[in-house]
């Protein structure tokens, strides 16, 4: 081979070895390689979390992720018209990572919030901007951990479902609805009104809040977003595994998957019953946990905030039902304070945008935690996915008139096999 021969295959493997490098750094900046990577140990999952086998989940240091995202989102452009996504959770997700940097961003660089009108609330809401809505109340201090912000200490408890950033000619600035008092809050941001630039790709969709559609009952939820859809799809409930392989996929997540244990028929449960805890699984495909080792937090003081405990619950969730329920969403719910420093944190599935009633009204998950030590959970498992089919629904303004108030759509999971839509009064 010829010196220039050389020198050109040189090149080639030069030229390959930069794009593979370039390659992979795309893929981890745009996350492609999430799956591949939760398959590394190194990365992990919530069993390599954990302390010992106690059920203590180490949170301190590692990024914490958002445990729900908005159900609706709204992009308002200078004329005023919106384009507003809230039944297509394919097109909200891809909106969403698109967009909540510009929230994240307003966020992380808000001055103290004041109180504001109304009509200033409003007039937020009909400039150019996005808005996020979410369909329960998180606090502020749990949503700027999951956005990666972080707002003033004099922000942090406010608890919100709706919350908008305006974005000016020169600055961003960031609006939001107290759940409690009902109240508006507005806040300076050093946000830069540049952002506009990433909402100009959608197109409006004639998506109106429900205080500029004069609807008779706008006015008991006039913030309630009204789009044009009426077909919404029929949805496939089926068991998620067999009663072994519910049982295997919550001891693995617990950190319980070398241990020795004995199983054996309960009626028409099964119970498997190890050193450090007792599991038992009925024929729904609901699992029940209790760790039986005792709290063993030592000398060590758990001062978690909310955002850690939702976390923690969060990475069992995410490895057990999380991982098998098909073309659903499993998001946080609420918090649930017992005795002592007991707190059950509470998740629901939900799919296209509605949510789902469970059997007799049963969260998704339910997970106790104790002085850090998580000591109960109850898991759900279900599997969700579309049937092809479509339900004609009532008009959302009709419905609206009917219902006096905010409705959402929601399917009823009793055991049967096909599931369909409906509107629910919340």
């Amino acid at each position: 081979m010829s010196k220039a021969q050389r020198a050109g295959e040189w090149i080639k493997t030069l030229l390959i070895v930069l794009l593979t490098v370039s390659a992979l750094l795309l893929g981890w900046r745009t996350m492609l390689f999430n799956d591949i990577l939760s398959s590394i140990p190194f990365f992990g999952s919530v069993a390599e979390l954990m302390r010992g086998s106690s059920g203590t989940v180490e949170t301190g240091g590692s990024p914490i992720k958002e445990a729900a995202r908005p159900l609706c989102i709204v992009i308002t452009n200078e004329d005023g018209a919106r384009f507003g996504v809230r039944y297509d959770t394919e097109a909200r997700n891809a909106v969403y990572d698109r967009i909540s940097s510009i929230m994240g961003e307003a966020l992380g660089s808000a001055t103290a919030p004041s109180e504001i009108s109304e009509d200033e609330w409003r007039s937020a809401l009909a400039g150019l901007g996005v808005y996020f809505e979410y369909v329960t109340p998180v606090k502020l201090s749990v949503l700027d951990g999951w956005l990666g912000a972080r707002m003033p200490e004099t922000a942090v408890d406010a608890l919100l479902r709706r919350v908008v950033v305006a974005i000016g000619d020169e600055r961003s600035r960031i609006y939001y609805q107290d759940y409690n008092s009902g109240l508006y809050y507005g806040a300076d941001t050093a946000s830069a009104a540049g952002k506009a630039q990433e909402l100009e790709i959608y197109s409006p969709n004639d998506a109106v809040f429900a205080y500029e559609s004069g609807v008779p009952g706008a006015s008991i939820a006039p913030y309630m977003l009204l789009t044009q859809e009426r077909y919404h799809p029929e949805v496939r409930a089926a068991a998620a595994g067999s009663s072994d392989e519910l049982l295997d996929l919550t001891l693995a997540a617990m950190g319980h998957g070398n241990e020795t244990y004995t199983t054996y028929p309960e009626g028409d449960s099964v119970r498997r019953v190890g050193t450090q805890f007792r599991i038992v699984v009925d024929q729904r495909g609901q699992v029940l946990y209790r760790n039986t080792e005792g709290l063993t937090p030592g000398d060590e003081i758990y001062s978690w905030g909310e955002s850690d405990l939702i976390e923690q619950a969060r990475l069992i969730v995410a490895d057990t039902i999380g991982s098998v329920c098909g073309g659903a969403e499993v998001f946080f719910e609420s918090l649930e304070y017992g005795t002592g420093d007991s707190v059950s944190v509470l998740f629901a599935y939900y799919i296209s945008g509605g949510g789902i009633y469970l059997f007799e009204d049963l969260y998704a998950a339910k997970v106790t935690i104790t002085s850090g030590v998580v000591t109960e959970i109850e898991l759900n498992f279900r599997n969700y996915s579309f049937t092809g089919e479509f339900t004609r629904l009532l008009p959302e303004t009709q419905a609206l008139a009917a219902a006096g108030g905010e409705f959402m759509l929601c399917y009823s999971d009793t055991g049967a096999e096909r599931l369909t839509p409906s509107w629910v009064v919340r």
